[in-house]
């Protein structure tokens, strides 16, 4: 589980974008950073070679495996996001690895893509020259996955379909997990009416019913944590919210969304590999300002908010990855 959405534009142009990533807690996660000149190489069975790039820009995000160019979340010095998604339940298929210079693991698409696009259009040309297979990063199986990018005009979602690579625009900027993005869309009409006002007391018969308190206006608002009801709780939030005056006041905004999609540990549980259950939590959040070149996180046990300004990172020493604080306090105040 995940959800990924675009905060609405700020008075002085500033464009933010956040994300929750939601899976059991064991997947070795670090802060990576890619250099401008990174050159990358898909990963590829053993033997075989996959598809070789050069970047141009820099590139922060988080990573898995203790290997920075497995990007599962990132931003770039070109101002573009991009966001890995679990997609499971039939909603992802990947192709057979080939060797002829195309292929890139899904792990790997990120890292091409932030370090080699400076805009959704590249994107687009992009994709239509490379192969996605299936590699296991070390969990005993690819993981299934669709791939949100933004840019500071648009978002689009990258699916992997039985015929095929969809590349398809996301009017809402808003993404979660399955099935495909056409039927999230679709769904949004079952919630129109929904309002950040309060309805009008109405008669029933002889009587004036009014609202019992504030919110009346968002009922029906999904409460729960399938995708489909986390797609329609960021999309409605992000709609409704106001509009955001600065970069800093729409990265408190994505803030405000992400606290909504949080998942208490404990509150959903699902089967564990090795028999038994694990709990599915928030792992970590990110916020990207695609304009104001900051990358922002937190993680679940850590309440801090930890902000790289890409402006001030060496993009020019090698690819590397950072541990992030996995073990944080509330601040102490002293009282007079």
């Amino acid at each position: 589980m995940c959800t990924n959405f675009k905060v609405k534009p700020a008075d002085d142009g500033s464009i933010v974008v956040g994300r929750s990533m939601e899976f059991p807690l064991g997947v070795p996660t670090a802060l990576a950073i890619l250099p401008s000149d990174y050159a990358g190489t898909g990963a590829a069975p053993e033997g075989k070679s996959g598809k070789t790039w050069t970047a141009k820009h820099g590139v922060v995000g988080m990573c898995g495996f203790g290997h920075p160019q497995w990007l599962t979340d990132g931003m770039s010095t070109a101002g573009l996001s991009a966001h890995f998604l679990y997609m499971p339940g039939g909603f992802c298929t990947y192709v057979d690895f080939v060797g002829d210079g195309k292929d890139l693991g899904e792990l790997d698409l990120i890292a091409y893509l932030l370090g080699t696009c400076s805009s959704l259009a590249d994107v687009k040309a992009a994709m239509s020259d490379v192969r996605v297979w299936g590699m296991d990063p070390g969990m005993g199986f690819a993981p299934p996955c669709h791939i949100l990018v933004h840019d500071k005009d648009a978002s689009l979602a990258i699916e992997f379909h039985s015929d095929g690579i969809h590349v398809v625009d996301n009017p809402t900027s808003v993404g979660t997990n399955a099935p495909y993005l056409d039927w999230h869309l679709t769904n949004l009409s079952n919630f129109v009416g929904l309002s950040a006002e309060m309805p009008d007391a109405v008669k029933v018969g002889e009587l004036t019913v009014t609202s019992l308190g504030q919110g009346q206006g968002l009922m029906g608002l999904p409460g729960d944590y399938t995708p489909p009801g986390r797609f329609i709780r960021a999309a409605v939030q992000s709609t409704l919210s106001d509009k955001p005056k600065s970069g800093h006041d729409a990265e408190l905004t994505a803030l405000h969304i992400l606290n909504t999609l949080d998942i208490t540990p404990g509150i959903i549980r699902e089967p564990a590999p090795k028999g038994g259950t694990s709990d599915e939590v928030t792992v970590w959040d990110s916020i990207s300002n695609l304009t104001g070149q900051r990358y922002s996180y937190r993680t679940v046990t850590d309440p801090t908010v930890y902000s790289v300004d890409l402006s001030k990172v060496d993009f020019t020493k090698p690819a590397r990855t950072q541990d992030v604080s996995w073990s944080g306090e509330f601040v102490p105040v002293t009282v007079d």
